[in-house]
């Protein structure tokens, strides 16, 4: 069965996506509005987190789709918490396993178990800022720009090939908070972007370069601006 295919009316997509949590899920909301009116495009079929009770849980829960909690405190390192969480996820048999604000740094073992079907998204303009605390430290390097990005996971820390980045001006009045909440607006855009063109097979990992359409993407990945005036790119396009 190839990707994109319907295994029959009433049953689910082909591409099954599940997504690693570990708080609110605003991402996670994002993905889930993008994909309401679209069941045939691809479905979420399980929202996975290292935290109970928090906030993603309930809007995946609200959403009809199936929840499941790794606590990495009940494990005695990574590599036994990284085992568990492959064995949930792939119970649900996902083409695409999403990271939306998952806060674990995922081990060799586990990054290829799922190679070329792993995104995340990460507040910066990678390789910028790569870790934690990014809006402070673009605010005190004094970057005339911030943004996020999409990648694919590889075993470095925010090191993977970049897909789309969404850039946006770094103003004079610029706190963390205000930087942070403009730079969360523009994930919500460039996610499900990315994710569509996974769906639609157009985005993939070949010999571990991003590629879209089967051409190698920029080092520094597509640009959210230069997208929208280019058509061919859209997701319904």
């Amino acid at each position: 069965m190839q990707l994109g295919e319907i295994r029959g009316p009433d049953a689910l997509p082909a591409c099954r996506i599940v997504v690693l949590i570990s708080g609110s899920g605003t991402n996670l909301q994002a993905l889930i509005d993008d994909l309401a009116d679209r069941a045939s495009a691809g479905q979420i079929v399980a929202a996975i987190s290292n935290r109970p009770g928090v906030g993603g849980l309930e809007r995946a829960a609200r959403a009809g789709i199936a929840t499941a909690v790794v606590n990495h405190q009940d494990f005695a390192g990574r590599d036994s918490f990284d085992a568990a969480l492959i064995e949930c996820i792939d119970g649900y048999q996902p083409d695409l396993v999403v990271l939306a604000g998952f806060m674990r740094i995922l081990t060799p073992a586990f990054v290829t178990h799922f190679h070329g079907r792993l995104l995340n998204i990460h507040p910066s303009l990678l390789p910028k800022h790569k870790g934690l605390h990014t809006h402070q430290r673009a605010l005190e390097a004094g970057d005339s720009e911030h943004g996020s990005s999409v990648h694919f996971v590889t075993a470095e820390l925010d090191g993977g090939p970049v897909v789309i980045q969404a850039p946006i001006p770094v103003l004079s009045e610029d706190s963390v908070a205000s930087l942070a909440a403009r730079v969360q607006q523009q994930e919500h855009r460039i996610y499900p972007l990315a994710m569509n063109w996974f769906i639609q097979g157009r985005l993939r990992l070949i010999d571990n370069q991003a590629c879209m359409d089967g051409k190698p993407i920029p080092a520094g990945g597509l640009r959210l601006d230069d997208f929208e005036t280019d058509m061919r790119v859209q997701p319904d396009a």
